[in-house]
């Protein structure tokens, strides 16, 4: 792969990772009107009628799913899409802000053990350093510069949907990667919100009331949009065209830019301070996914044009 395709798809996983951080935001303000698994199932119904005309016109050749593709398919539909985004919305309304990006910011964390335990992925020393610097800049945005707060938090039963909500993306992540090696980022992008989308619905019917309907805001309507266009189909299919592309560990580490690009929307559209303490975590981060994606990427084309002159 040579460098210009490299960088391509370093960006495309910095759009798609940078545009999740938005659903906090608009999760915020969509949670005011309906439950958790309301809006998920209202965000991936959206999804859903834009992606599977979106796949029907780009791809030409899908290969027949068989039954193992099918089950493959309603996995990354129950844990990336279903229960990842009910625990999601759940810790967004009842977990502490800083909890919460804790945990997900060690998402990465998981998803490279679990990338080299059943994929085989290899793990370089670029990647583990490059990793710690990221959860030490991440570190510095969630706590504001003071990081002894990590040592007061005390366990609380949210953890446990917290650490749901890490387990479901991390298997999203991999399992992901084993159907990509069969279909392209659209089609398992599509059939995967299709599933989940299923999955969200008796959880919607449950919990949602007509007045609910009713009474809630063109604003959380917005904020389901955005989640459905940007956050979810354009996003998704990025992110996982990068994992075709580069591998799940190593598109794993840009979920470290979702924390980021939440602070400074929150700057923006809430008014909240963005602070020295951020800057530097930022400074880290981008520090950490260097050292994990550049230097291989430099190394590999130095190779390939070895070869070629050889």
């Amino acid at each position: 792969m040579n460098n210009k395709k490299m960088w391509l798809i370093y960006l495309m996983l910095f759009l798609a990772t940078s545009t999740w951080g938005s659903a906090f935001i608009a999760g915020k303000i969509a949670i005011q009107s309906f439950e958790a698994a309301t809006v998920a199932f209202f965000r991936f119904l959206g999804a859903v009628i834009l992606l599977f005309p979106l796949m029907w016109y780009k791809e030409r050749n899908i290969p027949k799913p068989t039954l193992k593709d099918w089950f493959l398919f309603a996995l990354l539909g129950l844990t990336g899409i279903c229960f990842y985004n009910i625990f999601f919305f759940l810790a967004s309304k009842h977990a502490p802000v800083i909890k919460s990006s804790l945990f997900i910011a060690s998402n990465p964390v998981l998803i490279i053990i679990l990338s080299a335990l059943f994929l085989k992925e290899k793990i370089s020393k670029n990647q583990v350093v490059g990793l710690i610097f990221a959860l030490l800049g991440v570190s510095f945005i969630i706590t504001n510069g003071n990081l002894s707060i990590f040592l007061t938090m005390a366990f609380e039963p949210i953890d446990l949907i917290l650490i749901g909500a890490l387990i479901c993306w991390a298997l999203y992540s991999v399992i992901g990667r084993v159907v990509l090696r069969k279909y392209s980022s659209i089609v398992s992008t599509t059939y995967a919100v299709c599933f989940g989308t299923l999955f969200l619905l008796p959880f919607a019917l449950y919990e949602t009331t007509v007045s609910d309907l009713t009474n809630s805001t063109i604003d959380a309507w917005v904020a389901i949009g955005h989640m459905s266009v940007f956050v979810t189909v354009i996003s998704f299919i990025m992110y996982y065209y990068g994992i075709q592309q580069i591998g799940a560990a190593r598109a794993s580490i840009f979920i470290n830019f979702m924390p980021i690009s939440a602070v400074i929307m929150a700057n923006v559209f809430l008014n909240e301070q963005l602070t020295i303490p951020h800057l530097i975590g930022a400074f880290f981060v981008l520090t950490g996914v260097t050292l994990s994606t550049y230097k291989k990427g430099w190394k590999s084309s130095k190779n390939e044009k070895k070869q070629r002159t050889a």
